[in-house]
């Protein structure tokens, strides 16, 4: 596979600030390093730029791999990347602002500023922000069309796509649409009496210091900046048409430094900005008429991971994608921008970086780490340790749990990789997620550890 950042990786890794560079381990840094330059080896994604939060603060910055390929100029944290979709929960924290002034209501009908699109008296604010309204998506391709390479109005939109008969009945289903943050961002211009971004900068930007903000709905990128490309296939990146001015209004528009995207998470994290209750608002899930969740609240996708409330969103525009995920009850986020559209390097190195990031969050990680291989190393030669285990677990490894633990895992050898994968809690102890790598094959491990330190389980399986 070709790649474009192997002769330049020295210049790559060496553009963030020193006081960043000194907030996480050695080791965290040294694993997402390691992920980001194999991400962009496998992905062909030009340049990654990456900002992680710890503690609620930005702790970490890192660009990665070349901006622009003609001119092999190598990425720096200080350049600019478009994040797409990631915009949205922006226009979504713009609707909010307004109803905390009593301007608007979530449950507003459209029909209070557009009677004119379908079904406008059935269909609430709410609704097209939790893209529950029934409104088809104008842009759900990962390329950019002929005819999104002339300029385009915001109400051209809103003719060509909210006019149209509904996809379903309102608040029934979930789909993701671009149309509904169309008419979001027009509701704001109409209530504010601005432009959005006008709004945005005054009430959101400027206030939390994020002076690299442009809007690459009006104009490309800056020289200088990241290039734009895409992939036909398993090809060589090459530059990516920029769509026509209008398209991405509200939906898509923004770009920034990854650092800059991260001090909007550090805003979420400490409730800034937005009062408790809308963040609240914004970050819960969604339920259609039938109670079903959705899985997305306001401009952000609500899940659970590992026992962590993740809030996230990915993002794409023509030659760029972005991924920005929170854990806001941790104080930790990690945002990846990526010039290359149509690929998951941005949602790769972000999971990477976080699972790196958790693995050495507690103290306890590297003794456990070291005990759970050397148990693994035991068993592969039926051999065990029991005053390491409970009186329950030690009871599991039955003479035949032995054989068969050294039998199946005794011929694969030493493991290339033994890494803590997750950590949580149940039933009052630790829960500890391994991976044990080896050439063929990848077996996944897990341990309960109770509060005395004694091993309650140790179970292996391979992955799936």
């Amino acid at each position: 596979m070709r790649t474009y950042c192997v002769g330049f990786l020295a210049a790559c890794l060496a553009g963030a600030p020193l006081a960043a560079q000194a907030a996480l381990p050695p080791a965290t840094r040294a694993a997402m390093d390691k992920a980001a330059t194999a991400i962009l080896a496998r992905t062909a994604a030009p340049s990654a730029s990456l900002a992680v939060v710890k503690d609620g603060k930005v702790a970490y910055l890192k660009a990665y791999g070349t901006a622009v390929l003609a001119t092999k100029t190598a990425a720096t944290p200080v350049m600019t990347y478009s994040i797409g979709s990631i915009s949205k929960q922006f226009t979504a924290a713009a609707i909010l602002l307004l109803a905390e002034e009593g301007k608007l209501s979530l449950d507003d009908p459209l029909a209070r500023w557009f009677p004119q699109l379908t079904r406008a008296k059935d269909i609430t604010v709410r609704q097209i922000l939790s893209m529950t309204s029934g409104y088809q998506d104008y842009w759900p391709q990962d390329y950019v069309m002929p005819g999104m390479l002339k300029p385009v109005s915001a109400q051209a939109i809103l003719d060509g796509w909210a006019r149209k008969p509904l996809d379903f009945e309102p608040g029934t289903k979930w789909q993701y649409s671009n149309t509904n943050y169309v008419i979001a961002g027009q509701i704001v211009e109409k209530v504010a009496g601005q432009p959005l971004l006008a709004f945005l900068k005054a009430r959101i930007f400027k206030p939390l210091g994020m002076t690299s903000v442009v809007d690459t709905d009006d104009a490309p990128l800056r020289p200088g900046e990241p290039m734009r490309y895409l992939r036909y296939a398993l090809g060589p990146a090459r530059p990516a048409p920029k769509e026509g001015k209008g398209w991405m209004f509200a939906a898509g528009e923004l770009a920034m430094t990854a650092e800059d995207l991260a001090r909007w998470d550090e805003a979420m994290i400490a409730r800034k900005i937005l009062t408790p209750a809308s963040w609240h608002t914004l970050e819960t899930e969604v339920r259609l008429a039938d109670g079903a969740g959705t899985r997305y609240g306001l401009g952000v996708q609500v899940a659970l991971a590992d026992g962590r409330r993740v809030i996230s969103h990915s993002g794409e525009v023509s030659g760029f994608t972005a991924e920005n995920v929170v854990y806001p009850d941790q104080g930790v986020a990690v945002v990846v921008l990526t010039n290359l559209d149509a690929t998951g390097a941005s949602g790769d190195l972000a999971a990477k970086a976080a699972q790196a990031v958790f693995a050495t969050a507690d103290p306890g990680t590297p003794a456990a780490l070291a005990q759970a291989r050397a148990v693994f190393a035991g068993l592969q030669k039926g051999r065990l340790d029991r005053s390491l285990f409970s009186a329950n677990a030690n009871a599991y490894f039955t003479p035949q749990a032995l054989r068969d633990f050294a039998d199946s895992l005794g011929p694969l050898g030493t493991p290339k990789a033994f890494t803590q994968a997750s950590q949580g809690l149940r039933g009052g102890m630790v829960v500890r997620r391994y991976k044990a790598v080896f050439p063929k094959k990848t077996v996944r491990v897990w341990t309960y550890t109770l509060p005395g330190g004694k091993l309650e389980q140790y179970m292996a399986a391979a992955a799936e």
